[in-house]
């Protein structure tokens, strides 16, 4: 069963996700937040296993309740939402350790397929947008030369599959372009994460961007 709390200013909002994620017969909302505040108080006391986390809301907004949780022993998954496909705020979440980003305006069917995704770690949450928006806010210059030296613990084939991941590309996707298994590009992605220390595709990506690995396209 995954636990759910979902932080929002809008009951209206935090009705209709409540509404949507608990026709599933694994996920369970375990409660709601109006304010960053109260977001990080519920998380604390209720210990769910994701939070949907409002990136603007009032008392404490979602990015300063983000790196609050993100501080803490054993944090959840952090999906924050935004009515904008590219927001300065949702990089800096993404950053201090959101797994990803949601558009508010997400079909029924992709905002629960997100939270599975989320948890499961298959799949980066809307990966092309994700990319787009990370390109926007990433001004890292390029490495002088070689492999820069937050990546160079990495193997030749595991910084291939980390330009890869980068794209927005799905272990499907990756397996074809470098002509691997699937369940290759798994183990790859493994040892990426453990060597990295990240917990997910979407800090693995970052740091590509933010080490020079991975430069934006113009």
């Amino acid at each position: 069963m995954i636990r759910v709390l979902v932080a929002d200013d809008q009951a209206l909002v935090r009705a209709g996700f409540r509404s949507i994620l608990e026709k599933q017969p694994d996920i369970d909302v375990v409660g709601e937040a109006g304010d960053g505040v109260e977001a990080v108080y519920m998380a604390r006391t209720l210990r769910p296993d994701l939070v949907l986390m409002d990136i603007r809301m009032p008392r404490q907004d979602g990015l300063s309740a983000t790196e609050e949780l993100m501080a803490s022993e054993a944090p959840p998954r952090i999906v924050v939402l935004t009515t904008f496909d590219a927001d300065e705020y949702v990089y800096a979440a993404l950053r201090v350790g959101a797994t990803g980003f949601l558009l508010k305006d997400i079909s029924p069917e992709d905002l629960v397929a997100a939270v599975r995704n989320a948890m499961s770690g298959d799949a980066m949450l809307s990966p092309r947008i994700t990319r787009r928006l990370i390109e926007s806010f990433v001004g890292s210059p390029p490495p002088a030369g070689g492999v820069p030296e937050a990546l160079r613990g990495l193997t030749g084939r595991e910084l291939d599959v980390l330009r890869e991941l980068a794209t927005g590309a799905t272990n499907a996707e990756i397996g074809v372009r470098l002509c691997l298994a699937e369940t290759t590009v798994k183990t790859h992605l493994a040892h990426v994460f453990a060597k990295l220390q990240v917990r997910d595709r979407v800090q693995a990506v970052v740091l590509a961007y933010e080490s020079g690995l991975v430069r934006p396209s113009a």
